[in-house]
């Protein structure tokens, strides 16, 4: 816009313009009246995510802009949506009372809300953290730090490119800032996978970063938060505090300490190991993650917790061994379970909740539910008390019970105090002798309105009168045109209306001044002790966290031994030793999704360094090894995170990094064949390996010619098998067939098969691990299930039978040029008497009845006809 143009703007556009330059990236939401108003580009867009009407308005003489607004109190309902689209929206506030002030309101952005950061329960999801990533870019390794706002729970971390990947996509954050300059360094780390902000270069330095987390965390250094060597990690934290002044999010006391991600303490897991695994999000729409089999909690603390615990299981023994003893114990005792399940619904989100009261946004409904879950752990608290288990007595000693606060609340909040405070009906009787007595004049003079109205009806005999109020006159009298003959001449007439007139008194005027004055004077006094009530339960916020903190351990505790007893898992044996085994294993999510009546066949696994390092496996497809693989996985992943598993029995040498190359996951859409893809995955986890990993590959090299993929997939085992420092444990599943013959060479390397039973012309998949190698990979059996035409399902019988003759893979690249042709064309040239007898053999055949074993019977017998 011009500078003459923008000097005819009106004084309310003025205004905008001035806010607007502040918050360029932001779409204002401007406070007029009773609506908040979009202007100019913003409208059109808010527009089109609301659906709302697009109109215009004059704009002085600087002709028109474009305007799209909604009612104030639909704030809860529209800010959700523009949100969740992606949007960064400054709510602009009217910062003085419109009736006392002449000419134009002042107002100011009083929030500013992004994607990362929001306390609203519309954009918020009670199962998820909602985190803001902050990430700091150096030459090998960067920093980065995550806060979820809405629960006060901030970290922070460092490590190369890798990690972090590994890390946002576990941790999965609404929204990630970085500086302007490592623009080019984030779009490749991330993609256009996630919403990003950049702040201004200056943010993202130690000195300014590193005083802005001591200051808030009122220390001397960050040593007590173990962070005080990690300066990458530090300046992603501290740009992440300058964030929230940038954004007016000013009251943060709920953000009490900071944590470090400590790498050494959890398994590795890789972004495409999560991704193939489904542990978190299914990779194809409809599928289900493990954790939906294993969320069984009832809190949203929980919930939220195993998310965390599923993406960073652990490494060290004595923690594992922990949890195990008390989700062991629980799954003893199971009557227990219930009787604390039952308490612990009743506790909402707690976490949440003191967030919103440190920011003075909890309503009075709100106290009432810390009220709830504050006396709900009263008898969890004992419960865990009176137990025979020392995590238990210990959890149960670290709970606090509030006395005071809660005490508080019981005594001074209603029960069915409403959502806003303006609304009175909030603080209870007997707190307060002014109150009371204001609460009485209201209710008392409301009464004597109506004793004055019955009076009046006797004394004047006017039947229709009435008594009313509006914002206008206060308090009138009513009365129909048929009785105006019988008003007394001291009444004095107010309003004439086409059916009745209206009256006020003197006596009328002075019980409204009374009432009225009672009832402002009574919500104040309500707002006045619920704020106060709101501050003392602030000074709980540390306490009432850690509560929440128990609570979601205790959730996801109970919900391993529910699921444990629900589906008939084991406590696995957590050992220092270097060998994997278990017995009876099932899928975890695969035997939830079979159909009644239908059983999940059950393997063993067996690996260690010494004697079977590697596990070769054959068989066809379809016949479930991708499910063996996946599930060895899970049981390791599921026994580290201290849940029981889906097996008989299993004994878990630790692991300390889990690799998978599972599946075609393709990322065609971004220019990379299914080749390069697997191939970068494969080379990830060639270069990463350590002496406690689990490989898990499954037919690698499909993706290009069957010598490059036999000679890739050879090489790779021998790699393995071969290693000079690290003998990861290693299951390969494979369609060839030829990698049999490495076990003739390497004393580690176990050749087994998926079986397969042939039944007349059919093939069953028995799905039980054997020893031993499988000899042909019943491909054409498959297709002809799928539905393959019969003509092409034998014509791959009769390549496949001749290519067989002769196994041996040097001779194979002639074998193909003597394939039989398939000579379509024969009708139409001379044909010799043999060829004539065996088209009439052939035309005999009824191609759509014939099952592959006659076919190729038939075809022997017109083959010798031939051929004589």
């Amino acid at each position: 816009m011009s500078k003459s143009k923008a000097g005819k703007e009106t004084p309310l556009m003025k205004q905008y313009n001035a806010i607007k330059a502040k918050h360029p990236g932001a779409l204002l939401l401007f406070r007029v009246g009773d609506f908040y108003e979009t202007f100019g580009e913003d409208a059109v867009k808010a527009s089109k995510v609301l659906d709302i009407v697009l109109t215009k308005r004059a704009n002085g003489s600087a002709s028109h802009i474009e305007l799209a607004g909604f009612p104030h109190h639909s704030l809860d309902t529209y800010l959700p949506k523009l949100v969740r689209a992606g949007n960064r929206v400054a709510i602009c506030d009217q910062l003085e009372d419109p009736k006392s002030v002449k000419g134009i309101v002042k107002r100011g952005v009083t929030e500013l809300v992004t994607p990362g950061l929001s306390f609203n329960d519309q954009v918020l999801d009670t199962k998820r953290n909602n985190y803001l990533a902050s990430i700091h870019f150096g030459k090998d390794k960067h920093g980065i730090a995550f806060l979820d706002l809405s629960t006060g729970e901030f970290m922070c971390a460092e490590g190369n490119s890798s990690y972090l990947e590994k890390l946002v996509q576990s941790f999965a954050p609404s929204e990630i800032i970085f500086s302007k300059a490592a623009k080019k360094s984030a779009q490749e780390l991330l993609k256009d996978d996630y919403i990003t902000f950049h702040c201004e270069d200056w943010v993202y330095q130690y000195d300014f970063t590193y005083e802005k987390l001591k200051t808030h965390f009122k220390t001397a250094n960050l040593k007590g938060f173990g962070i005080e060597d990690q300066e990458l990690g530090t300046v992603a934290a501290g740009a992440v505090l300058h964030y929230l002044e940038e954004t007016e999010h000013k009251e943060i006391q709920h953000i009490s300490a900071i944590s470090r991600i400590a790498e050494e303490k959890y398994v590795w897991l890789d972004k495409f190991t999560i991704r193939n695994l489904e542990l978190v999000y299914p990779q194809h729409e409809g599928g289900v993650p493990l954790i939906q089999i294993l969320d069984q909690t009832v809190t949203p603390m929980g919930s939220r917790m195993m998310k965390k615990w599923m993406v960073l299981p652990l490494k060290e023994k004595t923690a594992i061994e922990e949890r195990l003893n008390v989700v062991d114990f629980f799954y003893q005792n199971s009557t227990l379970i219930e009787e604390i399940v039952s308490e612990l619904k009743h506790i909402g989100d707690l976490e949440r909740l003191i967030s919103k009261v440190v920011v003075g946004r909890a309503n009075p409904r709100e106290i009432n539910q810390i009220k709830k879950a504050l006396k709900a752990i009263i008898p969890i608290k004992e419960m865990l008390k009176g137990q025979d288990n020392p995590t238990l007595k210990r959890l149960s000693d670290q709970l606090n019970l509030c006395e005071y606060l809660l005490e508080k609340i019981e005594n001074e909040l209603k029960e069915d105090a409403p959502m806003l405070t303006h609304q009175g009906g909030i603080i209870k009787d007997g707190v307060d002798d002014e109150l009371d007595e204001y609460r009485n004049l209201a209710n008392s003079g409301k009464d004597f309105l109506v004793q004055l109205q019955q009076r009046e009806v006797k004394n004047t005999g006017i039947t229709s009168l009435k008594i009313a109020f509006n914002k206008v006159f206060g308090y009138y009298l009513e009365v129909t045109h048929a009785h105006k003959d019988k008003v007394p001449q001291e009444w004095i007439r107010k309003q004439t209306l086409v059916n009745a007139e209206r009256y006020i008194t003197p006596e009328l005027k002075e019980y409204e001044e009374k009432i009225l004055n009672a009832e402002e004077r009574l919500v104040g006094l309500e707002q006045k002790y619920f704020l106060e009530l709101v501050q003392e339960a602030a000074k709980y916020v540390t306490q009432i966290q850690q509560n929440a903190r128990i609570i979601g351990t205790m959730d996801v505790l109970l919900s391993f031994a529910q699921i444990a007893l629900t589906n008939d898992y084991s406590r696995p044996k957590i050992s220092d030793t270097e060998t994997l085994e278990y017995k009876d294993g099932r899928h975890p999510v695969i035997e939830r999704q079979l159909s009644p009546g239908e059983n999940y066949v059950p393997n063993d696994v067996y690996l260690d360094h010494d004697s079977q390092q590697i596990m070769i496996i054959t068989g066809p497809n379809m016949a479930g090894k991708s499910a063996l693989l996946r599930q060895t996985a899970l049981i390791v992943l599921m026994a580290q995170m201290g849940s029981f598993v889906p097996a008989s029995f299993a004994r878990v040498g630790i692991i300390d990094k889990v690799f998978t190359r599972v599946g075609a996951s393709d990322n065609l859409s971004k220019g990379e064949s299914t080749f390069m893809v697997e191939m970068t995955e494969t080379a990830s986890i060639l270069n990463n390996l350590s002496s406690r990993s689990l490989v898990l590959m499954d037919e690698i090299g499909r993706g290009t010619s069957t010598y490059d993929g036999i000679s890739i997939a050879w090489s790779i085992v021998e790699y393995l098998h071969n290693h000079t420092t690290f003998k990861a444990k290693t299951l390969f599943a494979t369609h060839y067939h030829e990698l049999n013959q490495l076990t003739e060479d390497f004393p580690k390397i176990k050749n087994f098969n998926v079986s397969v039973k042939e039944v007349g012309n059919k093939v069953i998949f028995m799905r039980k691990l054997k020893p031993g190698g499988s000899e042909h990979s019943f491909g054409i059996h498959v297709a002809q299930m799928a539905g393959m035409p019969n003509p092409v399902v034998l014509r791959a019988a009769e390549i496949m039978a001749h290519l067989e003759k002769d196994k041996a893979l040097n001779e194979q690249k002639e074998n193909f040029k003597e394939i039989p042709k398939n000579n379509y064309q024969m009708s139409l040239f001379e044909m010799d008497p043999k060829f004539k007898e065996a088209k009439e053999l052939i035309e005999e055949i009824d191609i759509n009845a014939i099952s592959p074993i006659e076919a190729l019977l038939k075809l022997h017998e017109i083959k010798k006809r031939i051929e004589e």
